[in-house]
């Protein structure tokens, strides 16, 4: 009977000791991500009550008191010039849109090829790959320039398009993923049937990597959308300029007329929109199994 009860005694006083451990590791982890979130949170927040503030009670009241002139705003943003804030977010969509399709379908394409198939240089192609990761964009945007000024492109869309279609760090990402979640038997045995390759490509691979590639499309399409350097270079048309540079143009203008301060907080509320619907729209796409792509297939 002493034998029996022993381990009995052990597991019941084991089970507190170790639950004590646990809850302190977890209020402190806890309490970490809540700091995280409220630091990322709060200039949102901030952009939002400022928002809903006229010129005069921008600077003069408490910073997270709100207003009722955000109406307003958006009516006297929207008759800026025509409607030239309208249009800033038309060429931002086109070029984060229309950028961020073509970026992820070169990127699920290459990845693919990388990760299935054997060839010369291979490696070495990875390799420079890596080496594109690692470099900013900001660094490359004064040749892309000169480049683009040498085909006379400079001044266009196609002057913001062309450089950001391709994305080594897309082309990792579906590297990695294609290699993880499309099976090597699942390719060999649509061989066998006669698929050719790019056909196993669009119908078999592409279902299976889905998820990785809503991810790559939501990273390409935020960094387009985000992105200020590249068509600042580019562009001299206001008519042409995406969001960042448009705003920012009015920001620089506020030093002489406050009162665009306000189109600039409400301009940005604005522009935060597009982002937010699109994750909440895409973030279903994460859930989907992985085999789910083979099976439809």
């Amino acid at each position: 009977m002493t034998t029996l009860s022993a381990p009995r005694v052990r597991s019941t006083g084991a089970a507190p000791h170790a639950k004590a451990k646990r809850e302190p590791i977890s209020f402190v982890s806890t309490g970490i991500l809540i700091l995280g979130a409220l630091y990322c949170l709060f200039p949102v927040l901030w952009v939002v009550m400022a928002s809903t503030k006229n010129g005069a009670e921008l600077f003069s009241t408490f910073t997270l008191m709100p207003s009722t002139h955000l109406w307003e705003n958006i009516v006297e943003l929207t008759q800026y010039r025509d409607g030239l804030f309208w249009r800033w977010m038309l060429n931002t969509a086109l070029y984060a849109g229309v950028g961020a399709l073509i970026s992820t379908w070169v990127s699920a394409l290459s990845g693919y090829v990388l990760a299935k198939f054997t060839f010369p240089g291979k490696s070495m192609v990875f390799k420079i790959l890596l080496m594109g990761v690692l470099v900013p964009g900001v660094i490359l945007a004064i040749p892309q320039y000169f480049l683009m000024a040498q085909v006379g492109l400079t001044n266009t869309y196609w002057a913001v398009l062309l450089p950001q279609l391709i994305s080594p760090y897309g082309i990792y990402l579906a590297r990695i993923y294609a290699a993880a979640s499309v099976p090597t038997d699942v390719i060999e045995a649509a061989r066998t049937e006669g698929a050719g390759e790019m056909g196993i490509f669009a119908k078999i691979a592409t279902p299976m990597m889905l998820p990785g590639l809503v991810t790559i499309f939501l990273f390409q399409f935020v960094a387009v959308w985000n992105n200020f350097m590249l068509p600042y270079i580019m562009l001299g048309n206001d008519n042409l300029f995406p969001i960042t540079v448009g705003l920012s143009g009015l920001l620089n203008q506020g030093a002489t007329a406050p009162a665009l301060y306000t189109l600039v907080i409400t301009g940005a509320l604005l522009s935060v929109i597009p982002l937010i619907l699109l994750f909440l729209l895409l973030q279903r796409f994460w859930k989907v199994d992985l085999a789910a792509g083979a099976v439809k297939a």
